[in-house]
């Protein structure tokens, strides 16, 4: 077991003891979805397996917080607000947008002119600290400067 997986273990046992109910339920689910994740790749996550449920996690919760902000439903948004915080504390330290520049200037300079090559250079080497969104953004910048 990895160690982020025993830390939400840990947290879930925790927040059982509190009865704090929301808690409970979110780290519950995450914790599913890693076991489904273990079945997925037929071994035991690592921790960037984890980081990788954790990340999609966010993802979907973020597209809801839109759609329900998009719906007028502000209670269900910040419902998930609150599990996209809670969320955020187990992913390991994310970079800043200055060092997602410096690389993607850096593969654009080393020839990559298409979004697609420089995201091949530049995302595997911030996996679990950025999120892609992030650096698609960043990327279409600088090749829009290029252009």
């Amino acid at each position: 077991m990895s160690q982020l997986q025993a830390r939400l273990e840990g947290d879930l046992v925790a927040a059982r003891k509190a009865q704090d109910k929301p808690r409970v339920l979110l780290l519950g689910t995450v914790l599913s979805e890693i076991k489904n994740r273990r079945i997925e790749l037929q071994r035991q996550p690592t921790d960037e397996d984890v980081v990788e449920v954790l990340q999609r996690g966010i993802k979907k919760r973020r597209e809801s917080i839109e759609m329900y902000s998009k719906g007028a439903r502000e209670d269900l948004a910040g419902k998930e607000r609150a599990e996209v915080e809670a969320l955020e504390k187990y992913l390991p330290e994310q970079v800043g947008d200055d060092e997602i520049r410096a690389a993607v200037r850096a593969a654009i300079a080393g020839g990559a002119t298409q979004m697609g090559a420089v995201m091949g250079k530049v995302a595997p080497g911030f996996k679990g600290r950025a999120e892609g969104s992030r650096i698609n953004a960043i990327a279409r910048e600088e090749l829009a400067k290029q252009g």
